[in-house]
Formats: C-alpha cells, sequence, structure tokens
C-alpha cells in the first residue's frame, strides 16, 4: 500500500510540473511572456490603417525583436491610427527611422518592422515617426484584383 501512495504523488508531482511547463510555453507563444517594461522609452507612429496590429505584436528590425507594440489608438482629428510602441532602450534608432506593418506568413499575426535611416539624430521619448507604411490588408487586393479581371 505505501508503494501505491508513494507512485501516486510521484505521478501527481510530473502532472503539476507538466501543467506549469504548458502555462508557460503558452505565455510565451501568444506574447505575454515579459511581463515588465523596463528599460524601454516609447515612440508614436500614425498609420493610414494598422490592419490587425494589436497591442503585444512585435517590432522587429532585421528579423530581431526589439519592442512591442504597447498601444493603438485612433487620433480624433486626421483619423488615422495612432501606434504606440515600447522599444528596448538597448537600441537607439535614428530620428529618420521607417516603419511598416508587415503578416508573419500568409495568415499570421501582424507585426511592425522597423527600418533604420541614417540620421544621426536619435529618436527620444514620445518622438512620433514621419516615415510610415500601413498593413496591406488581403481583401483589398483581392477586391481589386477581381476588379481589373472584370474590366478587361
Amino acid at each position: 500500500m505505501q508503494n501505491s501512495k508513494t507512485q501516486e504523488t510521484l505521478v501527481g508531482l510530473f502532472v503539476a510540473c507538466g501543467i506549469t511547463a504548458l502555462f508557460f510555453m503558452a505565455m510565451q507563444i501568444s506574447n505575454l511572456g515579459s511581463f515588465g517594461d523596463e528599460n524601454v522609452y516609447t515612440i508614436r507612429a500614425n498609420f493610414d490603417n494598422s490592419g490587425g496590429l494589436k497591442v503585444k505584436s512585435p517590432i522587429t528590425i532585421a528579423g530581431v525583436r526589439v519592442g512591442r507594440v504597447s498601444e493603438i489608438t485612433l487620433d480624433k482629428d486626421e483619423f488615422v491610427s495612432v501606434v504606440k510602441m515600447n522599444i528596448d532602450a538597448r537600441y537607439k534608432l535614428p530620428a529618420d527611422t521607417s516603419a511598416s506593418i508587415y503578416t508573419a506568413g500568409l495568415l499570421g499575426e501582424q507585426y511592425i518592422s522597423l527600418d533604420p535611416g541614417g540620421s544621426e539624430e536619435l529618436l527620444a521619448e514620445n518622438d512620433v515617426m514621419d516615415i510610415t507604411s500601413s498593413a496591406v490588408i488581403l481583401e483589398e487586393l483581392i477586391g481589386k484584383f477581381f476588379t481589373e479581371n472584370e474590366s478587361e
């Protein structure tokens, strides 16, 4: 009987460890793995269309994650999407850096790709990026394709 209790305890510990591992893996996959925003600075970019971009979406330079989207709002005066980005303080970006919204794969999540310029002046806290490229909406492309083919 003692052997059975020991086995049950070990199986219970194994299951608890498995559930904990699945939890941490789910946090990493869902972009919630980084809990704190220490050592970051915030910059903003205005896009005509932010598509399916979400808060916590990655921001990359050359495929390397350098930050995350912290907030997406609508500018009520100009009717553009204002995206606030938290950039890791280790990465100092030139003032003429451009931002583009891309999709990972055909139907994957959207992310912002930054292309640093050559300016010696650097972006600082709460600066606004001037050069942006909005998200490409797949439905709009398909609609344009069919519209052009019908007119021929």
